[in-house]
């Protein structure tokens, strides 16, 4: 025996009406004894809200009770559409003297309605009861229609009314049936009347001493459960709009998906915290009496679905599901007073009940001193005046502190059987909340093990499901929501890198890096389902015609500044957030403390930051390992070569760097390994101009200030506690060539120094050496120089704009360790900075 539950959209159009029809008629449903509907879609709401406007004007609040199907957020329609709707079914399934009794019945219940309506006017007054009445009608009006629709179609079906099955108490709204009573007459008119093969019945209703009542939220459900456990029936179907019981809430998790198989247990537990799916009062008729149940998608007949039941089996996951509450207010109380005394909670409880009010969540510290209670946010002022009335002796002598509502809060619930045997989850949970810089507020997790409960600030809700999402259910994948600043050479060709191999990184590797948002010195855009890098890349270098070509996209072009990018970042709030500096700006790397501190990491090549005040350099750092938020940086110095890592490495493992020499600027290292004198100083640094090798001005490269800066980062890595100012550089040019106007006369007055470049070069090689500008960090100081270097120097082996660093410390002290490599380029630079955003995923297993 098998009884049916449809929601309010499964019988809200004809498409719906006759996958029902498909489902009553496959061979496979079994004995179908009895099928609950709901209200057509968005018929509820709309009938509250007659009620509401008829008694508009009377200066009376009427606050209704929730009530989940049918809901639909919009402008609520007249009684006269509602009754248009209801004949348009009737019209499209039935014909001759069925249509004629059926819009006969709709007819005589809108015109109930209709009075019942007047009256409320009249009487200026929407008592509970009167709105009970009123809410009937939605079910009232298509379980018959259902009926003589489904009769029509060949099934032998007919209508019954619940009220005459159902006995509730008479809290109206949200009554409480008496199973005793109600599974008596179920029994006695199903099983024990002649009748029918099954019976349309309508749900969320019910009678009780005062007249007809409503269950309340997930009435429909609930009704379909007490059937299915006053019949004994072997399972209960709950056919909606959704393919089942998600991982988590697919609105907010895009990466939720059906589960299979769940336990009654953690089913409820679900529920509880704010799953839509199911509410709790509907799955416990089921489970007294051991009926699974199976949540199925009306629309998606193949679809299996979800199958609730006692002894689910054991998942591929160690839980089984997240959900979540999103307003709550937690309620704190504490204070010596609680400490070691008995009573002390029945006495808090039992002031709130006395008010009603639910308590969601209880945390209460090993020591006694604290308490919390989450509720409703609708009962946090008289929650706390509540415990102020219950406690205000102890409140007075100053032994308990005042109580308070803390609002604006969520509730995430991790659920799962198999957590109570597999050790780490709650460690992963944490991690993967710490990470994405969300703070637990508050903790609860009951004896049973199943369920860990984390109250949150509300707008950390969805970056938190996400984050714990695919912590647990994405198999090892690492996703990185990514923003990029720059779209020059380096951040042009790191755009070009992302989109040639992120599906490669997704497929093989298992880490997603998705570019949600992109700016560069005049545009900025965002979308949180992903950007093209490459489509991004044609946008910012176009000269016209930008914002048509976003448009087609789909996307809107915003200009840049640089505090609405950041807000737009934060606000965003998104899981596993990464921010990519390309830019050489000042200005963006002065943003870098406000970006970690909302625990966004840090990948840049801008060498600002770290080459700036010693101050700022410490506490981005320190900040970033006390923390744990990534703040990395290694292509500042020699792009994409490890050298920063290196040096970290061999500090994390006990080494001490003694002495540092370093080649560290591309452009003179190309200028000294090739000056050989065929050609003067100066014609050489017109060849490397032209080859790309020097900025446009060449001065910017020979001024040394670039490899300064990259020395005092390798010190600073070092721990040398040093300013840019104390950095000795050896001028490679004399004042006139810096006071030159522009390029062409610098390079007049370079012509001017080729003879001392000469005799330097000459003397050099007259000795067997050859000159190369080398950077030296020892004992605290750093120094760079144009030096005169042995045959056995390794400098004596760079090639082109080849970096090198030999590092001299206590281990690498008879062979100091080498690092050579390209030191520049827009190719190894982007790819270091690409390496660091991977590592960055690497960091959230």
């Amino acid at each position: 025996m098998v009884v049916l539950k449809f929601g309010g959209t499964s019988v809200g159009s004809p498409e719906a009406l006759s996958q029902i029809i498909s489902v009553l008629k496959d061979p496979r449903r079994g004995d179908v004894k009895v099928m609950v509907v709901s209200a057509l879609s968005g018929v509820t709401d709309a009938l509250i809200a007659a009620a509401r406007r008829a008694v508009r004007g009377s200066g009376q609040a009427c606050s209704p009770p929730d009530k989940p199907e049918g809901s639909s957020g919009k402008m609520e329609p007249s009684l006269e559409d509602l009754k248009k709707r209801h004949l348009a079914l009737s019209a499209y399934f039935l014909t001759g003297a069925e249509k004629n009794a059926a819009d006969k019945k709709i007819e005589n219940s809108f015109t109930e309605l209709s009075r019942m309506l007047d009256g409320i006017a009249i009487l200026e007054e929407l008592s509970s009861r009167s709105l009970d009445g009123i809410m009937s009608y939605g079910e009232l009006l298509s379980a018959p229609l259902t009926a003589s629709i489904l009769k029509s179609s060949g099934l032998d079906g007919a209508f019954i009314d619940s009220r005459e099955l159902i006995v509730t108490d008479n809290a109206h709204g949200a009554a409480r049936f008496n199973p005793e009573e109600s599974y008596r007459r179920i029994r006695r008119r199903i099983l024990e009347t002649p009748g029918p093969s099954f019976y349309v019945v309508p749900g969320f209703i019910a009678s009780g001493p005062g007249g007809t009542t409503t269950l309340g939220r997930g009435g429909s459900d609930l009704s379909a459960a007490i059937f299915a456990a006053a019949l004994d029936a072997e399972r209960l179907e709950i056919w909606t709009d959704v393919d089942g019981i998600l991982t988590a809430d697919p609105r907010l998790v895009k990466d939720a998906f059906r589960i299979g198989s769940i336990s009654y247990e953690e089913a409820m537990e679900l529920s509880h915290f704010g799953a839509k799916v199911l509410h709790p009062p509907t799955i416990r008729p089921a489970m007294e009496k051991n009926i699974p149940m199976v949540i199925r998608n009306t629309f998606k007949l193949p679809c299996e679905g979800t199958v609730i039941s006692a002894e689910a089996p054991v998942g591929p996951y160690p839980i089984r599901g997240i959900s979540s509450l999103s307003r709550v207010s937690l309620v704190r109380i504490q204070g010596a007073a609680m400490t070691g005394v008995a009573g002390f909670s029945a006495r808090l409880f039992g002031a709130l009940a006395k008010r009603g009010i639910s308590v969601i969540l209880i945390s209460q510290s090993s020591s006694e001193y604290s308490i919390c209670a989450a509720v409703d946010p609708r009962d946090g002022d008289a929650a706390v005046a509540a415990v102020k009335d219950e406690f205000r002796g102890e409140i007075a002598e100053g032994s308990i502190d005042m109580p308070a509502a803390e609002e604006n809060l969520a509730i995430v619930a991790v659920v799962g059987s198999r957590m109570k045997r597999v050790s780490g989850i709650s460690g992963k949970v944490f991690h993967a909340l710490g990470r994405n810089g969300v703070n637990v507020v508050a903790i609860a997790q009951g004896s049973s093990e199943i369920n860990i409960s984390l109250v949150i600030d509300r707008q950390d809700e969805a970056k938190a499901l996400n984050a714990i999402h695919e912590a647990f259910f994405l198999s090892g994948v690492r996703s990185v929501n990514l923003f990029l600043l720059g779209s020059g050479l380096i951040g042009g060709t790191l755009l070009d890198q992302l989109g040639e191999h992120r599906e490669i990184l997704a497929d093989e590797h298992k880490i997603r890096i998705r570019l949600v948002g992109a700016g560069n010195s005049r545009y900025m855009v965002f979308n949180n389902s992903g950007l093209d890098p490459k489509k991004i890349k044609e946008l910012f270098t176009m000269e016209g015609g930008v914002q048509e070509a976003a448009a087609v996209q789909g996307l809107s072009l915003e200009v840049f500044k640089l505090e609405q990018f950041i807000a737009s970042m934060k606000t965003l709030n998104l899981p596993n957030t990464a921010f990519c500096d390309c830019t050489a700006s000042e200005g963006v790397s002065a943003s870098y403390r406000d970006i970690l501190t909302s625990a966004i990491p840090i990948v840049t090549p801008n060498k600002r930051a770290n080459a700036g005040s010693y101050g700022y350099y410490k506490t981005l750092t320190d900040y970033s390992r006390e923390r744990g938020i990534p703040y990395l940086y290694e292509t500042t110095v020699c792009a994409g070569l490890p050298v920063i890592s290196t040096l970290r490495d061999l500090f994390l493992s006990g080494d001490k760097v003694r002495r540092i020499e370093a080649v560290l600027s591309g452009t003179l290292s190309y200028i000294f390994n090739n000056y050989d004198g065929a050609k003067t100083f100066s014609a050489l640094v017109r060849e490397a101009k032209a080859a790309g090798y020097t900025e446009p001005d060449p001065r910017d490269d020979l001024n040394a200030m670039d490899a300064a800066r990259k020395a005092l980062i390798l010190a600073r890595e070092c721990g040398m506690n040093l300013e840019f100012d104390s950095v000795q550089v050896e001028p490679l040019l004399p004042p006139a060539c810096f006071k030159a106007p522009d390029v062409e006369s610098f390079f007049t007055e370079l012509e001017n120094c080729d003879a001392a470049f000469e005799q330097r070069r000459s003397e050099a090689a007259a000795a067997g050496k050859a000159l190369r500008y080398v950077a030296v960090i020892e004992e605290g100081k750093v120094a760079l120089s144009l030096r005169a270097e042995d045959p056995q120097s390794p400098f004596r082996t760079l090639m082109d704009s080849d970096n090198m660093v030999v590092i001299t410390s206590d281990r690498y002290s008879r062979l100091p360790m080498v690092i050579k490599g390209p030191g520049a380029g827009a190719q190894v630079t982007a790819g270091g900075v690409f390496a660091d955003i991977v590592r960055i995923a690497r960091t959230l297993v």
